[in-house]
């Protein structure tokens, strides 16, 4: 894509600074702070439905995102993180649900099954569009929170905003769950990219 083409935008979210990135046909990136290239200042531009849906989402009133985004990956990425759109809002699965419902062709042909759930857990690990496509819904075979390009405390802050099943720590805000992680990590609320 070309420089011209793409914007970007600062989204201060619950969980720290956010950088959204878009280009023609809709969000290719979200980045947590410190992770995200620097663009020219002529690039930013509002983007006005993103925002919207991420705040509506934060106070709780948004469970599903209606927005395009411009997903690039292998074959067997985009098959893993068109299955994370299919995770219910509230619901987890593990990294080894995820890899059977992918079509086998995609693996590698001596790929051992039993290590299909670690192949799963890269290419979730490669999804430019955090939050958006939901990788925070995959937790490990055993329940416990593995991880996530953001770090654990986002993972286990957005899952306790969405209500879901992930283990949770004593010192949280029943009221306001990310305001345990803002308090266990100030610099990420306040990180620049």
């Amino acid at each position: 894509m070309k420089s011209e083409e793409i914007n970007w935008t600062i989204y201060e979210s619950p969980i720290g600074r956010l950088t959204l990135i878009a280009g023609p046909k809709g969000i290719t990136n979200i980045n947590f702070p410190g992770r995200s290239p620097r663009f020219p200042d002529e690039a930013g531009r509002p983007m006005r439905e993103a925002v919207g849906q991420l705040d509506a989402y934060f106070a709780g009133e948004r469970r599903v995102f209606e927005l395009d985004f411009d997903l690039h990956g292998a074959p067997l990425q985009l098959a893993v993180w068109q299955q994370l759109l299919e995770i219910p809002y509230g619901a987890t699965t593990t990294y080894g649900d995820i890899a059977k419902r992918i079509d086998e062709s995609l693996y590698q042909p001596d790929l051992e099954p039993y290590k299909r759930a670690r192949v799963v857990g890269a290419a979730i690990g490669r999804n430019p569009i955090p939050i958006v496509v939901p990788c925070h819904r995959v937790i490990g075979a055993d329940g416990s929170l593995t991880g996530y390009y953001g770090g654990l405390n986002r993972k286990r802050a957005l899952l306790d905003l969405e209500g879901g099943d992930a283990v949770r720590t004593s010192n949280q805000s029943e009221s306001n769950p990310q305001l345990a992680l803002l308090e266990s990590d100030p610099a990420g609320a306040s990180s620049s990219f």
